[in-house]
């Protein structure tokens, strides 16, 4: 159950990255059954023939930051918690509706992938807004709002200015 959420959560990822999705599928095999393993695979790699070839040097930073959204404790506890609040419910004992819930994965999920572009696009030294704009693919005003989000959990800060542009760049934490 909680591989079948994390799919869903790649398959927007990937959406949101521009790779397409049919490049990672997930399928439930025993292994009593070789040949439908063995059909899965004979499948896969017909329809991967078909996407062409991979470049991940063209996609490094999207990757870069799939993977951190990914190991992020936001995420990483938003599935895990699905089940509980819209079933169970939560402390409170209220329950959110699955569709509800879905809205809120998927709006933390854009959130955390552009963080983690800002952040991935930080790694190579210090930047100006326009330039990770120009790094990311982001317009200005996201760009801006993300900075202060990860400026706020310490991830960032500025670093001084380029002419009237402020420079940004990554910090340890």
């Amino acid at each position: 159950m909680y591989t079948q959420k994390r799919m869903r959560v790649i398959d927007r990822l990937l959406d949101m990255s521009g790779i397409d999705r049919r490049r990672v599928q997930l399928r439930w095999v025993s292994a009593a059954e070789g040949q439908l393993f063995a059909n899965y695979i004979k499948e896969l790699s017909e329809e991967l023939a078909g996407l062409g070839p991979f470049d991940a040097s063209k996609f490094s930073l999207r990757l870069s930051a799939i993977e951190s959204v990914l190991n992020s404790p936001r995420m990483r506890w938003l599935i895990g918690i699905d089940r509980q609040v819209t079933e169970r419910g939560n402390v409170y004992s209220e329950k959110i509706d699955s569709a509800r819930f879905e809205q809120i994965l998927q709006a933390v999920c854009e959130t955390e992938y552009r963080n983690a572009l800002i952040l991935a696009s930080l790694r190579s030294g210090p930047k100006t807004v326009r330039e990770l704009c120009a790094a990311t693919g982001l317009e200005v005003r996201e760009v801006s709002s993300r900075l202060v989000d990860v400026e706020k959990m310490g991830a960032a800060e500025l670093h001084g200015y380029v002419g009237a542009d402020p420079k940004f760049i990554r910090t340890a934490a």
